[in-house]
């Protein structure tokens, strides 16, 4: 049986692992725009990649959502989260193009 300061220990690493792993996925992206190295097609394929990765890190270091198995918590974390990505996701299109529209009157 672990003790108290073994699992604060194991917690404590996998948010430091977490935290340079998420770290390291932001750099590529900011480094690959501000040094334009690529196309633009290239670059927003690597974001893309990046992004996707990156949101597994989180859930998986900082949610501690386990992928091997399924109990209702996890599901139910996951669909929270879903929910959240596509109110935030479709507000910002929803403003951004009412913007763009406006201008463009």
């Amino acid at each position: 049986m672990q003790t108290s300061t073994q699992t604060t220990h194991h917690m404590m690493k996998t948010y430091i692992v977490g935290f340079g792993l998420a770290l390291v996925l932001t750099a590529i992206p900011f480094a690959l725009t501000a040094t334009k190295a690529l196309g633009l097609t290239s670059t927003l394929a690597i974001i893309a990649v990046l992004a996707i990765t990156q949101i597994v890190v989180h859930l998986r270091y900082f949610l501690h959502i386990d992928f091997k198995s399924s109990p209702r918590e996890n599901i139910l974390a996951l669909a929270f989260v879903a929910i959240l990505i596509v109110i935030l996701a479709g507000g910002t299109l929803w403003i951004m193009f009412d913007l763009r529209y406006r201008m463009m009157k």
